[in-house]
């Protein structure tokens, strides 16, 4: 790899870091209650492009904002180089064009979210869907950085020839991933209103078949998160059988161990009564586990050859929240 790849690939995992970050700090706006900091304004905050005397909830908001138009910024310039180094139909340029794409759906959905006062204290469902979906474009966001990284590297292009069985598990583990993120991105918003006093009840409350749908999640998304755990280790026997090249054998365990170690972060969030803190380890290690997970399937689909699996794993979910 020469100098203005490596520069290239640097820059690259430099941005799937630095969203990772903006993620969290996502996170800790609505863990705090402070996302209507800014008022329903967007772009501006408060009608002020820089907020005079700020309070803490209007800082917390607005440091997020700013630190969001970076990652934009980042991402276009990504995206600009990548053009400029790749030929047309290289892989890694293909990966930074969706990046464009879901960091533009991204900046529109977090518009949405403070133009549609689904923020703060707003307990509707129309605010929980919209999470959910909001977590599964990070998803994709953060996994097409990370493919343009490591395709710019010089990793195969992926090609499905002959690899149906396997390509069929892994739509299944990334589908499974994507719905348990969502369902923690709702639980987590649960746990916020709780905290907050907008739900009755608080986090130490009974759960019933008559609690309300943001709490009834809290039962819901840790047995979704077992169940891919679970099934994240049959992935990674699979993967190894298919591929038990050095690389595939470390991405499929430690995919393995992160999703199943997120079993236990999630345990521990329950026992500890979600602290922001820990809701915020929880989602950074759901976003790894992710990320392990597409570079997994990306090494196993760069692998020429007939694939033979001979059990899926039966995949509805996975972790975060």
């Amino acid at each position: 790899m020469d100098s203005r790849h490596r520069a290239f690939v640097n820059f690259a995992w430099l941005n799937v870091g630095y969203n990772l970050l903006v993620i969290l700090w996502g996170a800790f706006v609505r863990a705090t209650g402070s996302g209507a900091g800014c008022g329903d304004h967007w772009p501006l905050c408060d009608g002020q492009v820089i907020p005079r005397s700020p309070d803490a909830a209007q800082l917390i908001e607005f440091s997020h904002r700013v630190t969001s138009g970076i990652a934009l910024l980042l991402v276009i310039a990504l995206l600009v180089w990548a053009l400029r180094l790749f030929a047309a139909g290289h892989p890694a340029r293909r990966a930074a064009i969706a990046a464009m794409v879901f960091m533009i759906i991204e900046s529109l959905i977090g518009a949405a979210l403070v133009l549609f006062q689904l923020v703060a204290h707003n307990a509707s469902l129309t605010r929980a869907l919209s999470l959910g979906l909001h977590l599964v474009n990070t998803l994709l966001l953060i996994g097409s950085i990370a493919l343009t990284a490591w395709y710019a590297s010089g990793k195969p292009a992926p090609e499905l020839r002959g690899k149906g069985r396997l390509l069929a598990m892994l739509i299944a583990a990334l589908v499974g991933t994507a719905i348990v993120g969502s369902s923690g991105a709702v639980t987590a918003l649960g746990d916020t209103l709780l905290q907050l006093g907008v739900l009755p009840g608080g986090v130490s409350q009974p759960i019933n078949r008559d609690s309300h749908p943001l709490v009834l999640m809290r039962i819901i998304h840790p047995v979704l998160g077992t169940l891919v755990g679970l099934a994240m280790i049959s992935l990674a026997q699979q993967a190894i059988r298919y591929d038990p090249s050095p690389t595939t054998r470390r991405l499929a365990w430690i995919t393995a161990t992160i999703f199943v170690g997120q079993i236990f972060l999630g345990a521990l969030n329950v026992i500890l009564k979600a602290p922001v803190w820990m809701q915020l380890v929880h989602l950074l290690f759901a976003d790894l586990a992710w990320l392990a997970l597409v570079l997994l399937g990306a090494t196993l689909l760069g692998r020429p050859g007939t694939v033979v699996v001979t059990q899926s794993p039966v995949i509805s979910s996975s972790p975060a929240r």
